[in-house]
């Protein structure tokens, strides 16, 4: 009995670590790190450059573990059936994982995820998460779920952390909207 109890504890400790949201270190107004890396948009590799993107407006940039996990195909499809409102802000979307970038060119055109609509980049070794202070800490060299809006001067405007995927694509939407682009 006292086994069970103490696994009991455990699980309900482990939990709430998880609901809880995390705390990111780069902070609203520090500077974000510049990046390039290889990227799928509806199956169709290129190379993506934070530079650029940021030209063209502000840049939403969500880290997630790995592609074809459940809660990452849940945010990306989120992020997929709200994607014309961040267009009409003039903002990019753009998912970074350090997990499963094997499977991304098939993950960046499944209609369940993020249906061709945005794209996703390669992290290898986990470096741009790294960067941005992104990493889950349970799982070593994997992108933590932090969602990050950069204004096109470079500057961060908004951080959210929180393994539950369901609040990202509102909290970066508002965001982006408070810009006024």
């Amino acid at each position: 009995m006292n086994t069970l109890l103490k696994f009991a504890a455990l699980v309900l400790v482990g939990s709430a670590a998880l609901a809880a949201p995390a705390l990111g270190a780069l902070k609203e107004g520090a500077r974000a790190p510049d990046f390039s890396a290889p990227a799928y948009l509806a199956g169709q590799p290129f190379t993506f450059k934070l530079a650029d993107a940021l030209k063209k407006g502000p840049v939403v940039l969500y880290f997630f573990p790995a592609a074809h996990t459940p809660g990452c195909n849940l945010e990306a499809h989120l992020f997929s059936e709200a994607i014309e409102q961040f267009k009409a802000q003039h903002a990019t979307v753009i998912g970074v994982t350090a997990g499963n970038t094997s499977e991304l060119a098939a993950f960046s055109q499944e209609t369940e995820h993020c249906g061709g609509k945005f794209a996703v980049a390669a992290d290898e070794g986990a470096k741009i998460a790294r960067s941005y202070d992104a990493l889950l800490p349970m799982r070593p060299g994997w992108s933590d779920r932090t969602s990050y809006v950069i204004a096109p001067s470079g500057q961060i405007v908004h951080v959210y952390s929180n393994l539950n995927p369901k609040q990202h694509v509102r909290e970066t939407l508002d965001a982006v909207k408070a810009l006024g682009n």
